[in-house]
């Protein structure tokens, strides 16, 4: 079907499709293709914003429509520039345009702003175009994402239909049509949209899923493309996904640790972290520990795992230490006032942006069919990272598809790229989010089409780590200058930089 698609997007090309009993040819007007109107940026004067209008449904052209959202700061250096450099920062749900305006300039090296257009857009569904929107009472309201019994379980599967329908309603046809592989096809207009016969790419996290499937269905419009944090989508396995991603989290806990134990500045150093950890994650379970932040809300041990797992994204060590410390010197003859409620203040928002089911869900066929599958999946990613508990975003991203139907827009498969030149992948070995397993077995689906380059640290970041892991994305974006297969960067110490 893919290269059906591709060979009529040729023939289109070239003008010789046969269209009513005709030839489409110099005769025939050709329909020009969607524009996109730059304005300047509010807030931000020095950059250009602009929406292009792109079907909901490709198989409808003619029908709904919506306004993607795009960003663009020129190259600075307008004399030497290479091309446009698209950039997707990952979640699914983080923000192109976002990135764009506001972290690229701190993100991306001087030369590579002076020698591309770096244009963000914001895949549909997300930040400016056609936000997934869902009633924030409801989404306040979800139970419990480790359900303790069936009833429990149909309790959240009925929970995920309800806001399921609701952000529907709110949303529009856009909703069902979120998937990564529409993604794909509105960046391919976006190509189009801005005139260039080849594009650039940098993708991070999940947006490396946008440029493994551009890469399957469009390889020859791209010059250049760096992946950073890849996404294995191969994976059909439930108990695969869930316990390599557990097992990852579960590393970055241990490299915490180990910093730890070397850093005076950790804020547990000398002590005995793991046993400080788990204590903490049992008084959590007896209900003894407090939210800081609202200090008459009980604070579960999830939430703990949770927050700690982000800080490990940067990683930002010694955030995560000082936050543990903090939590471990709560006392439990300490009560809040009687007064604190513990709810969260009233915004007076009655909707809230909530793309990452949207997207997860019709990216992955995921469907736990009952509890006790569910039990076993949990108990399986609890074994794999016995102090993390299992990696605290996946497990909520499949809980949140209990209940979905079955049928997926972009279903797990294998890679299969034909057309595209070399491209660059680069992932750290202490990712806590995506494993370098994934990684390598992304390379190998490429069959040679793409190299890996491993910087030996921890982190999910990966292009900013060093000049190391600098150089070599500048170098090949710049002057397509390709690193060595299996090549590494030294780990830069978080606590130092060095």
């Amino acid at each position: 079907m893919r290269s059906l698609f591709k060979g009529l997007a040729g023939a289109l090309a070239a003008g010789a499709l046969v269209l009513g009993g005709g030839v489409a040819g110099a005769d025939t007007p050709r329909t020009p293709e969607p524009a996109i109107d730059w304005k300047p940026c509010p807030d931000h004067a020095t950059a250009e914003c602009g929406t292009l209008r792109l079907p909901v449904d490709r198989a409808r052209p003619g029908g709904e429509t919506f306004d993607l959202a795009v960003a663009r700061r020129k190259a600075t250096d307008p004399d030497r520039r290479v091309g446009v450099l698209l950039v997707n920062p990952g979640g699914p749900g983080d923000s192109g345009v976002n990135y764009t305006l506001t972290r690229a300039e701190a993100q991306l090296s001087a030369e590579l702003r002076s020698r591309f257009d770096i244009v963000g857009f914001d895949p549909r569904g997300v930040g400016g175009s056609r936000p997934v929107m869902c009633s924030k009472k409801l989404l306040d309201a979800q139970p419990s994402v480790y359900p303790r019994d069936q009833e429990e379980f149909e309790r959240l599967a009925a929970y995920n239909r309800e806001l399921r329908e609701d952000c529907r309603r709110h949303t529009g046809p856009v909703f069902d049509q979120a998937d990564t592989l529409s993604v794909v096809h509105d960046m391919e207009a976006l190509r189009k949209a801005l005139g260039e016969r080849r594009i650039n790419f940098f993708g991070h996290s999940y947006g490396t899923l946008i440029g493994e499937q551009y890469a399957e269905l469009y390889g020859d419009r791209i010059r250049a493309m760096s992946l950073t944090a890849n996404i294995d989508h191969s994976i059909t396995g439930t108990r695969e996904f869930l316990v390599s991603s557990a097992t990852s989290a579960e590393d970055s806990w241990h490299q915490f640790v180990k910093w730890c134990d070397r850093a005076r500045s950790c804020a547990l150093h000398g002590r005995d972290v793991p046993a400080v950890w788990d204590e903490l994650l049992k008084r959590a379970d007896r209900g003894e520990l407090r939210d800081p932040e609202q200090p008459g809300r009980t604070l579960g041990a999830n939430e703990i795992t949770q927050r700690a797992f982000k800080m490990f994204y940067g990683p930002d060590w010694a955030e995560a230490a000082t936050y543990v410390a903090q939590l471990d010197a709560q006392r439990p003859e300490i009560r809040p006032e009687a007064s604190a409620t513990g709810e969260p203040p009233e915004t007076g928002q009655p909707l809230e942006a909530a793309p990452f089911p949207a997207v997860f869900c019709q990216d992955w066929r995921f469907r736990p069919r009952d509890h006790r599958e569910f039990a076993r999946l949990t108990a399986a990613e609890r074994q794999a990272a016995p102090h993390m508990r299992g990696s605290p975003r996946v497990h909520a991203g499949l809980a949140g598809c209990v209940g979905w139907p079955e049928r997926v827009n972009n279903p797990q498969h294998r890679l299969r790229i034909t057309e595209a030149p070399k491209l660059l992948m680069m992932h750290s070995r202490h990712d806590p989010a995506n494993p370098l397993s994934w990684a390598a077995e992304v390379r190998r689906q490429t069959r040679g089409t793409a190299v890996l380059l491993t910087y030996e640290g921890a982190g999910h970041r990966v292009y900013d780590r060093s000049d190391c892991t600098r150089d070599a994305m500048d170098g090949y974006l710049l002057a397509l200058k390709v690193p060595r297969d299996g090549g590494t960067c030294a780990a830069a110490d978080p606590a130092t930089g060095d």
